[in-house]
């Protein structure tokens, strides 16, 4: 049986803010400007590129300032990394004003945004194996 918390620890637990936010970012970092190649798991499992397949190497292409590279990568970058931008800012936000993850969720129109993304990204995901937006992503 655990004991219950005494004011003594909860006010050490509060004194160092949780470390979510800045990890968060510091993946965001090393995704988007470290030379490393990272293949996708669906693609070198199945050898077939999953959905999402490009959009890390879109999102490096579009910070180094090629968006034509980007889009030919996923065409759907314009969606979906502002989505996911404000995704991300919604739960550091939310997680500054209540100390609790989730705030994402439950944004009025996130269910149906992310219902309508998620069958873009399918529909894109479909054509592209039959030759539209360039064909499939080539997996490195």
């Amino acid at each position: 049986m655990t004991q219950p918390e005494t004011p003594r620890t909860s006010r050490a637990r509060r004194s160092f803010p949780d470390a979510g936010p800045a990890i968060l970012v510091g993946l965001a970092l090393l995704f988007a400007f470290t030379p490393l190649s990272w293949p996708c798991p669906t693609a070198t499992l199945f050898g077939v590129p999953c959905p999402m397949c490009g959009m890390t190497r879109a999102t490096r292409l579009l910070l180094h300032g090629d968006v034509a590279g980007a889009t030919h990568m996923h065409p759907l970058w314009p969606v979906i990394l502002p989505a996911i931008a404000i995704a991300m800012m919604a739960e550091v936000v939310g997680y500054a004003r209540t100390g609790a993850w989730g705030k994402a969720r439950t944004l009025r129109a996130s269910r149906p945004i992310a219902i309508t993304i998620v069958a873009l990204l399918v529909a894109v995901w479909v054509a592209r194996f039959f030759g539209a937006f360039g064909g499939p992503v080539p997996v490195r």
